[in-house]
């Protein structure tokens, strides 16, 4: 009696075994999107981290490229945090708002030497920057996307700075009570 219920047992768990190891092994079709392209993105990330690297630039180098003619500086934080502190002469376009358009609008010609920075580039005043995740920094999202909209000449601000010591020009846009 004990061999055939055992025998029973196997013989039942046996196809329930093999069934979810089929189901393990289905691969996963694809949801289509022809907005989003995550092929693409990988793409670019892997080709520009070597460029971006060498694009990185020190407070003095970022000083001088600021001066220099027709040069941008964006600034893609929230519009909020721009207005409370902010590299002088920077134009504010939150990365949230990059469209085709909108970075034409603010930087109309693609090899326009582009200068960003972002809230993980300054510290000693949360409200106007609130460090992110280092992984989750702005410069590198901000730096991709620049790139996959086409722009070549894109310079990012390096080094962690205290809005106290830089000699960076900040301004503020907000009235004090």
């Amino acid at each position: 009696m004990k061999k055939n219920i055992i025998l029973l047992l196997i013989i039942f768990t046996i196809p329930l075994f093999s069934e979810s190891s089929k189901k393990k092994k289905v691969k996963q079709v694809p949801i289509e999107n022809k907005l989003i392209n995550y092929g693409e993105f990988k793409r670019i990330v892997n080709r520009s981290e070597v460029e971006r690297e060498t694009h990185r630039l020190t407070e003095e180098q970022f000083l001088n490229l600021m001066n220099e003619e027709g040069v941008i500086i964006l600034d893609a934080r929230s519009e909020n945090r721009f207005h409370i502190l902010h590299i002088k002469g920077a134009k504010n376009l939150p990365f949230t708002e990059f469209t085709k358009e909108s970075l034409a609008e603010i930087i109309p010609l693609k090899n326009t030497k582009i200068l960003i920075y972002c809230n993980n580039n300054f510290e000693g005043n949360q409200d106007a920057f609130a460090a992110k995740s280092p992984a989750a920094s702005l410069n590198l999202s901000t730096y991709n996307s620049l790139k996959a909209y086409g722009y070549e000449s894109i310079y990012e601000l390096g080094p962690l700075l205290d809005v106290k010591k830089t000699v960076l020009p900040l301004v503020t846009d907000k009235s004090e009570p």
